[in-house]
């Protein structure tokens, strides 16, 4: 855990900072209501209102019906809060003229502080950003390049049948202490799909000769979001080192894909006319690392997991392509693969075809084959009233296709309070499943 060093490691989500925000913007709220003019109570001070919740109201219509940015509306919570914000942004708009030109800047202070009470409780709710260092960390995370990470190849170290890596492993001396973190770029040679940088995350035990051949994970966010998401949000890099700390320097390989080519694109990760999603992951990703890091390869070491969308991609796959992923960690994810509705899932990505949408849909795939090599978890949080029912259909779904599933309940809702131990918390279990320990 890491230990709160300075004010970059300050909490963002309990504690003093946001109590502090929660108090001064409600005062500043306070205090842009607040007028002796009699013609604000009558005029101004209402329609600021008025336009505050039309603003709002317009906000929630243009992500939830028309943008369709997210899959599901909006939380009822995060909707209130933006409203909050919007209405410190009107109320100082509207003070202003009826203002002397000194009071303009504390009148401007204060909507700014509203809308800060606003970010704040919204970024509560998500747990997107528990500290600056959290939201600083594209800039403030050093990368390797992924050149002098790999090194040369070595040879491996032999694990005899029915061992675990853990068993034989001896760590050498001068062993790193830390993982290295590269960003590179993995193209769709065969699916032709334009995905953004990946990250490649390897342990300490990689630099070692001989070489353990480490499972891997591929890792995804989720719908917006983009492979950053688990290096800043996630904490990817300190959940990682800290796991091999505890492991003599062994831990998974993790390689964080991108499945949607950009922030708010939703491909569903299948092969249509939105892009060849299924095929970048299934054959491209895999081949890519085959030939730049020296893994394990059988299917029964390669993980596939991620959050909210990357959570059903990742089952999408474990169905899909079980020649290729052998164990899946599905955190958060839905039922099937949505654009918003059903009608507009089958009539966008496959041409109004429902038969090619059952293809590829894993409830309609498990329900039809089974898999029994497949050992797979599902995550979702206690809170999450969404799409923890959705993940427990497919949990028992995944028990009937034969599939060695567990079901893992986290306190939290949609958010990175789940999202982060979704994984942390799987780490021994998947390193067990994949043979990395005992």
């Amino acid at each position: 855990m890491r230990i709160a060093a300075g004010p970059l490691d300050w909490s963002l989500v309990s504690g003093w900072i946001p109590l502090t925000l929660l108090v001064v913007g409600l005062c500043a709220l306070a205090a842009l209501l607040w007028s002796r003019q009699r013609r604000w109570w009558i005029r101004w001070g209402p329609i600021a209102v008025v336009l505050a919740v039309l603003l709002t109201w317009l906000l929630r219509v243009a992500v939830d019906d028309w943008l369709q940015v997210f899959p599901d509306p909006l939380p009822t919570d995060v909707v209130l809060w933006a409203g909050v914000a919007v209405l410190g942004i009107t109320l100082a708009a509207f003070r202003l003229p009826l203002l002397r030109p000194r009071l303009w800047l504390p009148a401007l202070l204060a909507g700014l502080l509203v809308v800060l009470l606003g970010a704040s409780q919204i970024n509560r709710h998500f747990d997107q950003y528990p500290t600056a260092r959290t939201a600083l960390n594209t800039w403030l995370q050093k990368t390797t390049s992924l050149a002098d990470a790999t090194g040369r190849e070595e040879p491996a170290l032999r694990v005899p049948e029915g061992k675990a890596i853990s068993e034989v492993w001896r760590p050498p001396k001068g062993l790193p202490e830390k993982g290295t973190l590269s960003k590179s770029s993995i193209p769709g040679t065969t699916s032709g799909f334009d995905a953004r940088s990946a990250y490649v995350f390897l342990p300490p035990a990689y630099r070692s000769t001989p070489r353990p051949l480490l499972p891997v994970i591929v890792l995804m966010a989720g719908q917006p979001g983009s492979p950053d998401d688990w290096i800043n949000s996630g904490r990817l890099v300190d959940m990682m080192n800290t796991f091999a700390a505890a492991h003599r320097g062994l831990a998974p390989v993790v390689v964080v894909v991108d499945p949607l080519g950009k922030q708010f694109a939703n491909t569903l990760c299948v092969d249509s006319k939105l892009g060849n999603v299924q095929s970048y992951l299934a054959r491209d990703v895999p081949a890519w690392i085959r030939s730049h890091l020296q893994v394990a390869t059988d299917r029964t070491s390669w993980i596939v997991s991620g959050i909210s969308f990357g959570g059903t991609c990742s089952l999408q796959l474990g169905v899909n392509a079980p020649d290729v992923y052998g164990v899946v960690n599905d955190i958060s994810g839905q039922d099937a693969p949505t654009l918003g509705s059903a009608k507009k899932t089958v009539d966008t990505a496959f041409g109004g075809d429902p038969a090619a949408f059952a293809a590829v849909n894993p409830l309609d795939v498990m329900a039809r084959k089974r898999f029994p090599d497949t050992k797979a978890a599902f995550i979702a949080g206690s809170d999450d009233k969404t799409y923890g029912p959705q993940q427990r259909k497919v949990y028992e779904a995944a028990v009937k296709a034969g599939m060695r599933a567990e079901w893992v309940e986290l306190p939290g809702g949609h958010s990175w309070q789940v999202w982060r131990p979704g994984l942390e918390r799987q780490l021994p279990w998947l390193s067990r499943e994949t043979g990395l320990i005992r």
